[in-house]
């Protein structure tokens, strides 16, 4: 492909150049030659009215005719005629009856010189006859430009044949020149193929002799080497990063196997301690019922209490870890419905609250079910613990539409929180309010990230103090979170 491209340059080239150089040579010498016929011609002409003087001194057309037929020796001569000062005939002469009868141009001037061609066929010359620089008459002959067209049909030839030499010429040095610049080129633009193709890069391209497709071919080949170092260094880095990989996994499973040995030992072993606390301490109370003060009694019961707060932290905890560890199964489902179920139970362990719950219809998302719930639990249930001190309590939940998707979204107008602080909700054990103000764990809010999260989504929030609290969330696209174990 290479080596019929520059051929055929090389053939295009050099066709051109000769011929331009052809067509400038041949309108050259067609201006020089009918620039010599008309100087020519005015000499014959001048020298027919030097001979004419005397015949039109003294009125003699016919010896005005014999010098005029003396212009049969020039063979392009068509006629020529001799008029007086006023433009009547003289004398006049024609070759042969075939060519047409000759009439003085009416443009042409009575006292001065002119000439004019037509075309390529007929070129017209007038000069005055002069007699002690008087004009006495005019020299008008006519001839044909046979000659002019010869000469243009023999370049034309002449550039034709040199054409056609030179295009073999052309075709001969290009295969002589093939071996030593398309073959390289073509060797280059395989190898570049094969390594785009294959990625092999430990073949070389062989040395093409001297000169700058060496050069290009030891700059290629050094190429190469450079990529082939980089492309062993990317593979051992590759082989050292899954090395790594595997290492870090298999350290985190160990860790994931005693997280799980922990949660275990914590769910069963502290458990258990704790519940004999609590079931001890209520049967002293209800053994000593009357025998104890109230400081004593009391007492008692901040064990108790203390008890079920981190029975309850416990519990959360291990909600926590499960969230990351378990698979999600994931479905539609009714978030409405779901958070109608949550404000009744809210509703039903506290029916002396006056609490008024708004909750959207039709809202809905793919989600699974289990994790759902807790996200809706918590933040149904911040919002219920948080509007306690209000009068007239009020938590809602809906949606709104944002460029980027639907974003659920639970309001209430309880106590709310500085803005400043937001950033700190969503960690674990992490408070904005005094225990005594209203209790939890500080986990909470934790969990409801790390669901959002699963599901692809996030969660964040909006308050001021004394003024409510929105928790946006979001929960993947319309066919769910991302599939992730």
């Amino acid at each position: 492909m290479i080596a019929r491209r520059l051929a055929r340059l090389n053939m295009l080239t050099s066709g051109m150049a000769l011929l331009v150089a052809g067509i400038a040579l041949s309108v050259y010498d067609f201006v020089a030659f009918r620039t010599a016929l008309v100087e020519n011609q005015s000499v014959e002409a001048r020298i027919v009215g030097s001979n004419t003087i005397t015949a039109l001194t003294f009125d003699d057309p016919d010896a005005a005719e014999r010098t005029l037929s003396a212009l049969r020796a020039e063979a392009r001569v068509e006629g020529a005629a001799l008029y007086r000062p006023d433009g009547s005939l003289f004398a006049s002469y024609l070759r042969d009856d075939a060519v047409p009868r000759l009439e003085l141009p009416p443009e042409a001037p009575r006292e001065g010189q002119w000439s004019r061609f037509d075309g390529l066929r007929t070129m017209h010359v007038v000069r005055p006859v002069l007699l002690d620089g008087m004009p006495i008459g005019l020299v008008y002959i006519r001839s044909n430009q046979r000659e002019v067209i010869d000469r243009l049909v023999g370049y034309g030839l002449i550039v034709v044949v040199v054409l056609i030499v030179a295009l073999v010429a052309s075709q001969l040095v290009s295969r002589v020149s093939r071996r030593a610049i398309a073959v390289p080129l073509a060797e280059l633009a395989a190898l570049a193929r094969r390594f785009s193709t294959e990625h092999d890069y430990s073949v070389r391209a062989r040395h093409a002799g001297p000169g700058e497709l060496q050069m290009l071919t030891v700059a290629f080949n050094e190429m190469l080497d450079e990529i082939q170092a980089r492309d062993r260094s990317l593979q051992e880095s590759r082989d050292q990063l899954e090395q790594r990989v595997r290492e870090r996994t298999a350290a985190l499973d160990a860790s994931n196997q005693e997280l799980e040995a922990f949660c275990y030992s914590v769910s069963h072993d502290l458990r258990s301690p704790l519940r004999s606390i609590d079931g001890f301490s209520q049967a002293l109370l209800e053994d000593m019922e009357g025998q104890l003060d109230a400081n004593a009694a009391g007492h008692l019961g901040r064990i108790r209490a203390a008890t079920q707060r981190m029975a309850s932290l416990i519990d959360d905890l291990l909600s926590l870890s499960r969230i990351t560890r378990t698979d999600l199964t994931v479905k539609r489902v009714d978030l409405s419905a779901m958070a109608r179920a949550v404000c009744d139970e809210l509703s039903a362990a506290q029916p002396g609250r006056q609490m008024t719950f708004v909750v959207e219809d039709g809202l809905d998302a793919m989600v699974d079910p289990r994790l759902a719930r807790q996200v809706l639990e918590n933040l149904i249930g911040n919002a219920w613990k948080f509007t306690s001190k209000q009068p007239s309590a009020r938590v809602e939940f809906g949606s709104v539409v944002r460029p980027d998707g639907r974003v659920f979204v639970v309001r209430d107008n309880g106590a709310g929180f500085d803005p400043a602080y937001a950033d700190r909700l969503f960690g674990v054990f992490q408070r904005l309010h005094a225990m005594t103000d209203f209790p939890g764990t500080g986990v909470g809010l934790a969990i409801v990230d790390r669901i959002v999260k699963r599901h692809g989504g996030r969660v964040w929030a909006e308050s001021a103090v004394g003024q409510g609290a929105s928790f946006y969330f979001t929960l993947g696209g319309p066919e769910g979170p991302p599939l992730r174990t």
